[in-house]
Parts: C-alpha cells; structure tokens; sequence
C-alpha cells in the first residue's frame, strides 16, 4: 500500500530535506508540497492524502490551525515537524502521529513513517472488520447482535490473572489491577497501587500477554495501565508524566508521545 503524503512548509530548503530524507521508504509518496496553512488545507481537501508532515509556525493560518481546517472531513494523519519544543503538548492534543524537531533525524523519521503504516493497519483493520458484521448481519442477526453488545472474540486470548512467584510464594495477580509495569533486566516489577510484586520474564513476552487496548508502553522499561491515567503532566524536551490513581507519577519519553494523545484529545 501506498502512502499519499503532503508536505507543507513555508521554508523551501525544509521541504527538499524532508522530501529526500523520505525517498528511502519505498511505500511513502509524496504527491504535493505546500508553502503555507491555506493552500494546506486546499489540498488536503481535493487530494486526500494518507499523510501530511506540517510544520507548526507559518505566517498566517499555522499547523494548529491547517488540523482545524480540515475536520469537517475525514482528516489525514498528521505528523508536526518544527524547530520549537513548546509546541508538544498542543501536537498530543491534535492527536499527531509524531512530533520531530528539526533537522528531522534519520532515526525518529523511520519510527514515525513506521507509526504511521501501523496507524494506518489499525484503520483498515476496523473498516475490515465493520464490513464483516455488516455480512454477518445479512446472514447470521443473531451472532451479529452479539458482537454488537461488545463481544470480543480476540480479548479472551490476553491474561486475566497472573501467577507471580516472589520471596517464596506464589501471587495472583488480577491484569486489571495492575497500574504500571518497570523492567529491570530479565525481571519485570508489577505495580497493583498497594503492592509491588516482583516476576522473572521478559517486557516482550508480558506485553504478549496484555490487551494493548489497556497497557501500553510508555517508555523503553515501562508499561502502563491506561484507564489508571488520571493526569498528563508536560515536562521538559517533549517529554511529559502520566499520573496514576495511586499518585505515582511514570514518565513518558519522546519516542512514545503518541500514547498521550489517547488522554489529551
């Protein structure tokens, strides 16, 4: 699959570097450049693209307000990409993909080119699945009726409980009590709010075991329980705290802001 991408800019030397930063991922296509938020959002209403790189500060209607602009339709994914860090909070709030700071590094462009295939996975993985039941409702109503009460016929695959062996014995540990996860190693300490619980296993292989819907990487040693969030704290450098229902505050680092955006939108 093709992404159809715009990139807009009022500096013309930003939007050559970026254009050739991108001609690396064979599947990223940039089918316009834009010079200013107006002609942005012209475009992105007659082109449609997939994806649309937007730098924040330009004269007259800015990156904040080309995503305004565009809300009447069903908007594009939006990467910002400025020379200004204060801007981040404002970018979790436009739901953006990413947030990369000019000269844009090689290293976070391909993370966020590789957020932005996920992102875009994601949403044909829903239509997909929209489509099905609409079959399903032609030719089997009453199963439809039950996936549309909320059943979920993937959400029985994840863990309920835990078993947590630790000085000697042996925990269970209800998922949905969890608050937050810290890696150490080949060791994961569990979190419950009241009590921490120590277990021998890897932070890949727990995340196997969690619903993503629920517990998401925060930081390259912490996962978090999402509906224990009860803050969004920004910090320095693009960085932010989540503040959880116990009053522990978890760091969020740079590379994993686009989970804020689920708190700020």
């Amino acid at each position: 699959m093709t992404i159809r991408t715009i990139l807009v800019d009022d500096e013309k030397l930003a939007i050559q570097g970026l254009q050739l930063r991108l001609e690396q991922f064979e599947d990223v296509e940039v089918i316009d450049t834009c010079s200013n938020g107006r002609e942005a959002i012209r475009k992105i209403k007659t082109e449609k693209p997939d994806l649309v790189f937007l730098d924040i500060q330009m004269p007259g209607f800015d990156g904040f307000s080309v995503v305004k602009g565009v809300m009447e339709i069903e908007p594009p994914l939006f990467v910002f990409v400025t020379a200004f860090e204060e801007h981040a909070i404002r970018a979790f709030e436009a739901n953006a993909v990413n947030y990369l700071m000019k000269p844009v590094d090689e290293d976070k462009l391909a993370d966020t080119v590789e957020r932005v295939r996920q992102r875009i996975a994601e949403k044909k993985s829903a239509e997909d699945a929209e489509q099905l039941l609409d079959v399903l409702a032609e030719v089997a109503p009453d199963r439809a009726a039950n996936f549309n009460e909320g059943e979920d016929a993937g959400g029985d695959r994840f863990e309920k409980l835990i078993n947590v062996k630790d000085r000697g014995q042996i925990f269970r540990v209800e998922v949905e009590s969890i608050e937050h996860i810290e890696a150490a190693g080949d060791y994961m300490c569990i979190y419950t709010g009241d009590n921490s619980l120590i277990l021998r296993e890897t932070m890949k292989d727990l995340e196997r075991r969690l619903d993503p819907r629920r517990f998401q990487r925060v930081h390259r040693s912490t996962i978090v329980n999402l509906d224990q969030v009860r803050q969004v704290k920004p910090h320095t450098n693009g960085e932010c705290f989540l503040v959880l229902d116990s009053g522990a505050e978890v760091k969020v680092s740079r590379s994993y802001r686009d989970v804020v955006a689920r708190f700020v939108h």
